[in-house]
């Protein structure tokens, strides 16, 4: 492999990873156009890799490219809904017990700090900071276990919800949190409850996607 080519692989990596880390936090919204020369031009790259990044969120599901001039968020749907809860409600759980006996005290520290910055995020309504710091929390937990595909598996997952979960607590002003379960999961590490963390991050993930479907769907199939 040549400088040239060498170059062009790392800038394709770097759209493609930029572009992930929009859709998991909510940066990109359904409802916005996705145009390949603005986002090009936000980068300050060539069209190619924005193309060739798009193209791989649309094998991920998280866009969907109609024509050069279309593309745009998949709808949210009943359907497309309950289809994310099940994959979540299955994996995610999985991978925070899988997790436990990687995570220590000082893990448990670390995740407190996030938590505290997710309340504050929301009490003065940004909305970006609580995405970013509620990805942050959740994939501290799953990246700590040692399986890669479960990992990029819940990650192709929260790129479909990702925009939604936005748009609901934009439109909520961030205020609704009931019990505080990342609080019940920082419990549940430190007193070494495989079980507990579990069901906190289940109930987690329910809370949040009992949001979605309160704000309504876009379309009552698939």
């Amino acid at each position: 492999m040549n400088t040239a080519q060498l170059r062009d692989g790392l800038v394709r990596a770097g759209v493609h990873d930029e572009l992930r880390l929009r859709f998991l936090t909510g940066r990109i919204t359904p409802g916005t156009p996705l145009s390949t020369r603005r986002l090009a031009g936000e980068l300050g790259v060539s069209q190619m890799p924005v193309r060739d990044a798009l193209g791989r969120l649309a094998a991920d599901g998280a866009v969907d490219i109609r024509s050069k001039r279309r593309i745009v968020v998949p709808a949210m749907t009943a359907s497309r809904h309950a289809d994310l809860l099940a994959c979540r409600e299955l994996l995610e759980p999985a991978a925070a017990r899988d997790a436990l006996p990687f995570l220590d005290a000082g893990t448990a520290a670390y995740l407190e700090a996030i938590d505290e910055n997710i309340g504050r995020a929301l009490e003065t309504g940004d909305v970006e900071a609580y995405m970013r710091a509620n990805h942050e929390f959740h994939f501290t937990i799953y990246r700590a276990q040692p399986h890669r595909t479960l990992v990029q598996l819940i990650e192709t997952i929260w790129l479909q919800f990702g925009p939604y979960m936005r748009v609901v607590y934009e439109r909520y002003d961030g205020s609704p949190r009931g019990a505080d379960q990342h609080v019940r999961a920082i419990g549940a590490i430190r007193s070494r409850n495989a079980t507990e963390l579990a069901r906190a991050i289940r109930e987690d993930i329910r809370d949040g996607m009992r949001l979605i479907e309160r704000a309504g769907f876009d379309g009552a199939g698939t």
